[in-house]
């Protein structure tokens, strides 16, 4: 399987575009959607229009997991502040021209300010997870924004995610390295569809501990060309096994908060 890269049942709408920051009087119209309009793509996806309001510089990536309420106002989704009952989904990226580090669906840093994003709820997506147990249909949050959980068992205290499942706990590709460098050549494996994401754990020969992958790059036709790794390898290799962990590919089957467990 592979996460949905189109949205396409409804003009001009893109979920790799985040709008704003919206201010009042400047002209640029916001919202350029009716709050909680769905649209739909492949993959089975579906995503949701949301309002999203930060108080201070935040950045975004993909797999984020957010909720909202019933006035489509997303938050960045943590057991302290999730409502039951509330709906939830992943944030899917920002746009970016894919000859640019970063490539399609990438991070992004926004400003305080009032934004308006597309957040899917439905289909294949990258999501953000901590430990990940392969077929499990329940997930959790965390105290972390953004970041969900889905272990063999429930955590006490956390709000369930009902609607989501993973097909597997981690994802293998293999990589050329070089000593000094953190950029990941001669990649097997890989797509911008399918992965891995930008944000995710890797770990391999010659890879240090606690690295992440930072920078996807692609070429003018949208392969992917390089990685780019938060560490310098320490070793040359060739064709070595890299696992990535931390941000899979999910099943999202409009997730809800279900209740605390």
């Amino acid at each position: 399987m592979t996460i949905a890269t189109s949205q396409t049942d409804r003009l001009g709408a893109n979920p790799f575009v985040v709008e704003g920051p919206i201010v009042a009087g400047s002209g640029v119209p916001g919202p350029n959607f009716a709050l909680g309009a769905v649209a739909g793509g492949d993959r089975e996806s579906e995503w949701v229009y949301c309002k999203l309001v930060l108080a201070s510089t935040t950045t975004l990536q993909p797999g984020q997991w957010f909720q909202w309420d019933r006035d489509y106002t997303a938050t960045l989704l943590t057991t302290a502040a999730a409502v039951v009952g509330n709906r939830c989904g992943v944030f899917a990226g920002a746009s970016q021209a894919p000859t640019q580090s970063g490539g399609p669906a990438q991070s992004i840093s926004l400003v305080a300010g009032t934004y308006y994003i597309w957040v899917q709820r439905n289909g294949e997506a990258p999501a953000l997870v901590t430990t990940a147990t392969a077929a499990l249909v329940v997930a959790e949050t965390t105290a972390t924004a953004g970041l969900a959980n889905a272990p063999a068992s429930a955590t006490t205290t956390t709000k369930a995610i009902q609607g989501v499942n993973f097909t597997a706990a981690n994802q293998t590709f293999t990589a050329t390295t070089v000593n000094g460098s953190a950029v990941l050549t001669s990649l097997g494996s890989v797509s911008p569809a399918g992965g891995p994401f930008i944000g995710a754990a890797i770990s391999g020969t010659g890879i240090p501990g606690a690295t992440t992958i930072s920078g996807i790059t692609y070429t003018p036709s949208g392969t992917i060309q390089s990685i780019t790794m938060s560490a310098n390898a320490t070793a040359n290799g060739t064709g070595i096994t890299v696992t990535a962990t931390g941000v899979l590919e999910a099943t999202l089957m409009r997730p809800y908060l279900s209740k605390v467990n």
